[in-house]
This record gives C-alpha cells, sequence and structure tokens, in this order.
C-alpha cells in the first residue's frame, strides 16, 4: 500500500533533516512552507521532498489541508518537523498498511523538554492521530493546536513517534508567544470571555494540574519547568483574549 508523508514547515532547518530522512521509506513526502528564510526548503528538495511554498499563514489546521490535498496516495503520514520516526515505528507502519483494515492510526508521541524526554505531566503517552486514509480524514480549521478529523474506526500503535517538542529556553518562549496568541484569538472567536482574574486561575491551574495531578513532579527539575511554561503560557493566553477583547469592545464603540 502506498504512503505520503506530509509536513509542513517554517525555518525548520535544524530539524527537518532529520525528519525527512526517518521516512524516506515513504513512496512520497510532500512539504508545504510557509516562507522559510532559512536553508529549510533547499534541505527539502535535497532529500527528495516535492515542497510547495505558500505566501500566507492560515494557521496550523488549514495549512495541514493544503498539505493533505496534495498528496496523492490514499494512506498519510503527517509529521511536523520536529519529530520523526523510529525504525519500530516504520516497521509497524508498513505491516498495519498491507493490512488496510482501519480508517485511522492513533500513536504514543515520546516529546523532549530542553533536552528531557518527559514521562509525566500530561506528556506521555500522548496519543495523537498521524496515520490515517485521506478519503475519510481532514484537519480541523483551528489556527494551533489541531486535530485529525475522522470518519470510521481508529486503531492504536504500539511503537511510539519521537518529538523534540522544544529545544531550549529561547525555543520555549518563542512557542509560547506565538500559539498563546494563536488560542487567543480561537477563543475569542469562539465567544469566550476572560479577565487579568481569570488569566491568573487559569495559569495556576495549569501548573498544578501538570506538576501535582500528573506528576510531573516525577520528572525533576525538567518537569518543574515544563509545568511553569505551561501554567505561563495558559497564563498570557487568557491576557491575550482580555487584551482583544478590550480592543474589540472599543472598535465597537
Amino acid at each position: 500500500m502506498s504512503l505520503s508523508v506530509i509536513i509542513i514547515t517554517k525555518n525548520e532547518a535544524a530539524s527537518i533533516r532529520r525528519c525527512l530522512v526517518s521516512v524516506k521509506w515513504a513512496d512520497e513526502i510532500i512539504v508545504v512552507d510557509s516562507g522559510s528564510t532559512d536553508s529549510t526548503a533547499e534541505i527539502c528538495r535535497e532529500l527528495g521532498a516535492k515542497v510547495s511554498v505558500t505566501p500566507d499563514w492560515p494557521g496550523f489546521g488549514p495549512q495541514k489541508n493544503r498539505a493533505l490535498d496534495l498528496a496523492t496516495h490514499e494512506w498519510v503520514l503527517s509529521l511536523d518537523a520536529d519529530e520523526w520516526v523510529t525504525p519500530e515505528l516504520r516497521d509497524e507502519i508498513l505491516a498495519e498498511l498491507k493490512k488496510a483494515k482501519t480508517v485511522a492510526y492513533q500513536m504514543p508521541r515520546l516529546s523532549s523538554f530542553c533536552g528531557t524526554y518527559l514521562k509525566h505531566g500530561g506528556w506521555w503517552p500522548d496519543y495523537i492521530i498521524r496515520l490515517f486514509r485521506k478519503s475519510q480524514c481532514r484537519f480541523s480549521d483551528d489556527l494551533v493546536h489541531e486535530r485529525v478529523l475522522v470518519t470510521g474506526e481508529i486503531t492504536t500503535l504500539k511503537q511510539h513517534l519521537m518529538h523534540e517538542s522544544m529545544r531550549d529556553l529561547d525555543h520555549v518562549l518563542g512557542k509560547m508567544n506565538a500559539y498563546s496568541s494563536a488560542g487567543a484569538k480561537m477563543m475569542l472567536a469562539q465567544g469566550r470571555r476572560s479577565s487579568l482574574p481569570t488569566a491568573l486561575l487559569r495559569g495556576a491551574w495549569a501548573f498544578f494540574r501538570a506538576y501535582i495531578l500528573r506528576r510531573g513532579f516525577l520528572d525533576g527539575s525538567a518537569g518543574f519547568a515544563q509545568a511553569v511554561a505551561h501554567g505561563e503560557g495558559t497564563y498570557y493566553r487568557y491576557l491575550k483574549l482580555a487584551q482583544l477583547q478590550k480592543s474589540a469592545a472599543t472598535m465597537a464603540r
């Protein structure tokens, strides 16, 4: 059974090579790049990927649907540039494609935070749908934290997908800023409301849930740092929502 791999990118020269090499066994690799200013596109072409460059950034969900539309095979494996497939996961995927008895597969994802792989705090096993039939699946239109919408049965794979979620603290801060802004815009569109007290409470709860309830403390100092980052990101998302509400109310006057 033929397989298309789809990846969306922007300025991913530091990680894209590892991702592409891990799926060189696929029948085709589609990369949709939203205007990288580094060597991302060149690296992708060098490794045999079909690269399409878009002039805009519509959000994660819409951009992944663009990549999905370019895939020529029924089975699709969707990856982020900071993810890669282990040989064990590759073998499991190929074995399952020979059966092709389901619509989509979810797999556990093992993610690292500033160089440490986390097993607690809600980070593991982090089941995520990545392998699916093109004809029966689509990405949600969410600006961030998009998901695969599946019409049919979902099967769980045993082998895990690797994920370098955040390389260092600069990467943490950059992601926090981008994701909190996109999340605030999504919540505003959904009619959600916020305020400074709400942002403080949401941020504190996010830290408590990750570090205490989901036992992030078992991951040591990395678990604490991740829980702080999670709480801070949640705080900024709700604070930005409050600011967007204020701006919308001002413009409506």
